[in-house]
């Protein structure tokens, strides 16, 4: 490989941009990038009626948070129209094309008279091949299976060899009825005229790329090489739905993922380098290769994503997090804080961004704690207090009007050691009494961050559940 790689990313702007999508930049961008070579971004908006600008822009906001750059402007199908008619023409000159009058109805009649039984598959007959008939509205262009290739094959960089019969292919439409180009046809022109060298794509395109062959092969254009990743499926096998995480991948962003984190995982989702699980940017290029892409579908898995998220979240300083959440989370975080200053709300994150898998969690744990529990976690009270629970809140609220917030630590662990139990006999009271419930950091740790006297109103409410 040199400087002469060109790779590009092709989606449709009829829906989000979804996870596999992303996958397949990201694999056609870290190539490139691996091999010192260049990205491309085509919009393929030739859906004229199902092609939305508002997706087309989601693609670019999706690009810019994860950190995908192309290295050219990206190219717009719809604005090349006239090229690819003026190619079909040319083809038709050559008699390698054919206009073609018949409707969808008119070809499956003639399939069922022929002798096709049960679900019709869309396969053409010829029936205009030798007919001379002259362009007018409803009419379309279909491409000549050409006669002397039996069979269409190439060497997939990721399956090795793949092939196709003739006999599987029929004479397809490259120009619709409407005057629009179809996806085939569009996407050998713009691969041979942004001189792409490897055409890196999901494993659902393996049936266009006999077709693409055959046009490489009539308009005289050198073969790219072909790389088919595998599909992304969900947790049950099937299909990846919005319930296993094909969503919008923007919409990660506001459930409070982090862009490194979601990269390394789905870059994760059918690659590998050794046992490692966690890279860097820099990694991923550096180690990124077709020949580690394995042929077998991935699962894609919440739960691997949330301990990747976490990771991450741990490496991040407390201020990277704040100002995440306040960026992309939640506008009026430092607000809901209030009267917290800036120092005490960053302890929070640091005290909770350990315990945390997602932003929108760490956001709402901190909100939680800056208001009193006005319920508590029932199952936690049975199991972690007792019928002298009262009196031990009683003592420690005593000890800490008595002792400053520093001296608060000896003060309890000498009072634990006096009766005769574990810290953990104390400590879990309080974290129920400050926080609803019995998971929580260190109980020094919240008692410094909430001060003394919110500390004791909390102390004293569950003191008061407890004597009743």
């Amino acid at each position: 490989m040199n400087k002469g790689v060109r790779v590009r990313f092709a989606p449709s702007p009829t829906g989000h941009l979804h996870i596999g999508g992303l996958r397949t930049a990201l694999f056609n961008w870290l190539f490139a990038k691996h091999h010192g070579g260049t990205f491309l971004l085509r919009i393929e908006d030739t859906d004229l009626e199902r092609s939305k600008d508002e997706y087309t822009q989601a693609i670019y906001q999706a690009f810019a948070w994860v950190g995908i750059h192309t290295d050219e402007q990206p190219l717009i199908q719809s604005q090349r129209f006239s090229l690819y008619k003026e190619i079909a023409e040319d083809l038709i000159s050559q008699e390698k094309a054919y206009r073609c009058a018949c409707t969808p109805e008119q070809v499956e009649a003639r399939a069922r008279q022929a002798g096709v039984v049960g679900e019709y598959h869309g396969g053409y007959d010829g029936h205009c091949r030798f007919k001379e008939i002259e362009e007018s509205q409803g009419t379309a262009i279909r491409f000549v299976i050409p006669e002397h290739t039996q069979t269409f094959a190439w060497n997939d960089a990721i399956r090795g060899i793949i092939s196709f019969e003739r006999s599987q292919l029929d004479d397809f439409v490259i120009i619709r009825s409407d005057g629009t180009p179809t996806y085939n046809f569009c996407v050998v022109i713009d691969d041979y005229a942004s001189a792409i060298t490897h055409v890196i794509r999901g494993e659902d395109h393996i049936s266009n790329t006999p077709k693409q062959i055959a046009l490489y092969q009539e308009l005289d254009y050198a073969l790219p090489v072909f790389a088919h990743i595998p599909m992304i499926l969900g947790a049950d096998g099937n299909k990846l739905s919005k319930r296993d995480g094909a969503v919008d991948v923007v919409a990660y962003r506001a459930m409070g993922y982090l862009p490194d984190a979601l990269v390394n995982y789905i870059v994760r989702l059918g690659w590998a380098y050794g046992d490692q699980e966690v890279f860097t940017q820099e990694e991923l290029i550096k180690y990124f290769t077709l020949e580690a892409v394995g042929k077998k579908p991935s699962v894609f898995d919440y739960t691997k994503l949330e301990w990747l998220n976490s990771l991450y979240m741990r490496s991040c300083t407390a201020e990277m997090l704040r100002d995440l959440i306040v960026a992309t989370i939640d506008t009026a975080f430092l607000e809901k804080l209030a009267p917290w200053s800036l120092d005490e709300i960053l302890k929070a994150v640091t005290l909770y961004k350990e315990r945390t898998k997602n932003l929108v969690e760490l956001a709402n744990v901190i909100v939680a704690l800056r208001h009193a529990p006005t319920e508590y976690i029932e199952t936690d009270i049975a199991a972690c207090t007792t019928s002298e629970t009262p009196q031990h809140l009683t003592d420690i609220i005593d000890m800490m009007g008595a002792h400053s917030m520093v001296e608060l630590h000896d003060c309890v662990k000498n009072y634990c050691k006096d009766k005769g139990f574990k810290l953990v006999a104390i400590a879990q009271p309080i974290r129920i009494a400050l926080t609803g419930g019995a998971t929580s950091p260190g109980i020094f740790d919240l008692l410094t961050l909430l001060g003394k006297e919110e500390s004791i109103i909390r102390l004293q409410a569950l003191q008061a559940k407890l004597s009743k």
